[in-house]
């Protein structure tokens, strides 16, 4: 019968290196008062054994589980999905597990994931929320560190990492006005109620009309149910079937705008050309639809480095001090929807 061979050891790594086995674990936790002459010979044996670190036995031994948290409102919209991708790689690099936890932007929900489920299986939440209330956040339990990614319902209440809205959105209404559009719509639009990412954004579109001269027109901010293709394209119809249409769109999602760029099509409308179209996430259906759509590219990477980096600096040294308010870069890219 075949005998499976046995994990190797710190114990086996000493012999076969000729050192203590506390001189190993100094190695691989990276213990500076170590030669450069035992360091090779450690890791030589290492590598010939094919020894790994039990990452499992040493979160245990410190406490912790080794898995964070990442609530997101719904995968099905391509950006929370791209996102997750991205902190996943970034968890991993760094040892550790993500458990990926649907909220559908349910407040029950993002409370559940807010405070860790009431059970001791997670360090700490990256948590994506649309409905949490700034008391939400004020009575959390401190112990459990928490990172917030995009809408923050309270100023100073936790970490928090996103991309300037108000910026970007100023960013694309300029592009749309630099190319002689006046009638630009918002689909997705807030002008009213609390301040999240909608909010913000129709701040940035609004400071883009005042800085050009062009007058604001309540009625072409058009709120929507969710942030889905379908909701895209029911608001272009409305906007193209009643009143004066608008000459662009800004839509603040690129769902919304490839929901949209449908019913142009089916109306027979030219884009560009009768309309500029322009989404938000450069989420990678951007940029194979009809015509390739102009987009603001939030770096996704950078928002899932610097949230894991945060989060696990508040794990690690259980952290109390300021709270960082980390704000990533964007860019936006023009394609053929804007006649690039």
């Amino acid at each position: 019968m075949n005998s499976v061979a046995a994990r190797p050891r710190i114990k086996d790594v000493a012999e076969y290196a000729g050192v203590s086995p506390k001189t190993v674990s100094n190695v691989i936790n990276n213990f500076e008062h170590v030669s450069d002459r035992t360091r090779e010979a450690v890791q030589e044996a290492i590598d010939a054994l094919g020894y790994r670190v039990n990452m499992a036995g040493r979160q245990l031994r410190q406490g912790r589980t080794g898995m964070i948290t990442l609530a997101v409102p719904e995968l099905d919209v391509a950006y929370f999905s791209e996102l997750a991708k991205h902190v996943m790689t970034e968890a991993d690099r760094r040892g550790q597990t993500v458990l990926l936890h649907q909220t559908g932007g349910v407040r029950e929900r993002e409370l559940a994931a807010l405070h860790g489920f009431d059970a001791q299986f997670t360090d700490g939440v990256i948590l994506s929320p649309l409905a949490l209330h700034p008391r939400d956040l004020a009575t959390r339990d401190r112990r459990l560190p928490v990172v917030l990614l995009g809408e923050r319902p309270a100023e100073g209440s936790t970490d928090h990492v996103a991309i300037d809205n108000v910026a970007a959105a100023r960013e694309a209404t300029r592009h749309l006005l630099s190319r002689g559009r006046r009638r630009i719509a918002v689909v997705g639009g807030s002008v009213r109620g609390r301040q999240g990412t909608d909010r913000l954004r129709t701040e940035g579109y609004r400071e883009a009309l005042k800085e050009a001269g062009v007058p604001f027109d309540g009625d072409l901010v058009v709120p929507v149910d969710a942030y889905h293709w379908r909701d895209g394209a029911r608001a272009a119809a409305a906007l193209m079937d009643e009143g004066p249409r608008p000459d662009a769109l800004l839509c603040l999602n690129d769902h919304l705008a490839l929901g949209s760029l449908r019913s142009l099509h089916e109306r027979k409308l030219r884009v560009p050309g009768d309309l500029d179209v322009v989404g938000f996430d450069d989420i990678e259906a951007s940029r194979f639809s009809v015509p390739s759509l102009t987009t603001i590219a939030p770096d996704k990477r950078e928002i899932a480095r610097a949230a894991v980096a945060l989060l696990l600096d508040r794990v690690e040294e259980s952290s109390a001090g300021p709270l960082q308010d980390h704000v990533v870069g964007h860019e936006l890219i023009v394609r053929e929807s804007t006649g690039a």
